[in-house]
Order: structure tokens, then sequence, then C-alpha cells
């Protein structure tokens, strides 16, 4: 399938006013004294130096790339207007030709300050994020907690053997308890009508077992 070529209206304009430049540049220089192909290298110079600096504006705007690219674009503006009339170009100043002679030091100046610029380099849109450090551990204070030990398994015991009983000894009693027990009972004896045990006779007096039985055994 063929395709229609459509002419270009921004492309024809470039070309047709890099075309005039170009031959305002030749004759500016060749009026100045530059004859034969040295005319015809100044506008090619002049031109190059001009894309090199806008081409280093594009990757970095720094004020060397705007510096180099204004004088460029005055030496072009320049030789346009000073071919429109506005200088006797059979007798051009001697500025002009000084002018004219000093510009390849200059543009050669300035082409290698733009090639060995270096650029800045462009950020990453999206960065990985940088992996945070780790945190140092403090050293933590042993703080040393009394444990509750846990009791050991006892030991099987063997059931111990019945000690024989011995015979009880005998409880000598006071008289004068005996005499305050009497009264106790009969107390006991008015108030409940039964005679007293000697489980009531010890609370009553305070006494131990063995001694309450004795005493009851005595008031029977």
């Amino acid at each position: 399938m063929k395709r229609s070529i459509r002419p270009d209206a921004v492309l024809v304009q470039a070309v047709i006013a890099g075309a005039l430049s170009f031959a305002h540049l030749h004759d500016l220089a060749q009026a100045a004294g530059q004859t034969g192909w040295k005319a015809w290298a100044y506008p090619i110079s002049v031109d190059l130096l001009l894309v090199a600096a806008w081409r280093r504006l594009r990757a970095h705007r720094s004020r060397l790339a705007w510096c180099w690219f204004l004088v460029a674009l005055v030496a072009s503006l320049g030789a346009n207007i000073a071919t429109a009339g506005f200088l006797d170009m059979e007798h051009p100043p001697a500025l002009l030709r000084l002018g004219v002679a000093g510009w390849p030091a200059l543009a050669f100046l300035g082409g290698t300050l733009l090639a060995h610029q270096h650029a800045a380099p462009t950020p990453d849109p999206d960065p990985a994020p940088a992996s945070a450090p780790e945190p140092v551990s403090k050293p933590r204070a042993v703080v040393e907690v009394d444990r509750p030990q846990t009791p050991e398994p006892a030991a099987e015991i063997s059931e111990p053997e019945p000690v024989p009983a011995l015979p009880k000894a005998s409880v000598t009693v006071p008289p004068a308890l005996i005499d305050h027990a009497r009264k106790v009972a009969t107390e006991h004896r008015a108030r409940t009508g039964a005679e007293i045990d000697a489980a009531t006779l010890r609370a009553r007096l305070g006494v131990p077992e063995d001694l309450a039985g004795a005493i009851v055994a005595q008031l029977a």
C-alpha cells in the first residue's frame, strides 16, 4: 500500500529560513574578506553551534548552554540584519572584519565546552524505596525473677504400721477443780434436766479432753 507524501509546512518553513540564514552568513563572511571555502564554512559553524547549544539546553538547562545559544543566535541575527542594507558590503567596517576573523576560535571554544559539559542525571520517575536501616536493638536489663520452685513429686510413702495403743495414765484432778465442776454439773442438770457430758464440761471449764473425762468419771 502506497503512502501519500504530504509536505510539512513547518519543515518547509525551516528549510527556507535555514537557506536564507546560510546565504546571509556566507555573504557577510565574503564581504569581510573570507573567500572560497572559508566563506561557506562560516554559516555552517554558526548554525552548528546554535543547534548544539539548543540540544544541550533540552538535556540540561545550564548557564553555559544559554550563553552559547545566545552567542550563536546574535551572530545569525546580526548577519541577517547586516545584509539587509544597514552595512556597506563593499566597504565593511573594521569591527566586522575583526568579529568574522575571531569567530572560528570563539566557535571552537563554545563547541568544546558544550561537548564536555556533563548533563545532570535524570531522576528516576519511580525510584525504588530505599531499604530502611534495621533498628539497632539496645541491650535490655536482665531482671531475675524468683520463680516458685515446682515441688518434686513426693515419693511413695508406705503406710505406717499401726502402733499398739498404750494404756492411758491416770489423771490427777485437783479437789478444787472437782468442786467447781460439780457446781457446773448441778447447774446444767437444773437447766437441762440431763447429766453433763465430757464435751460440755470441757467447753465450760476450758480443760483438756482427758482431764474433762476424768472429772466426769469422778462426778458420776
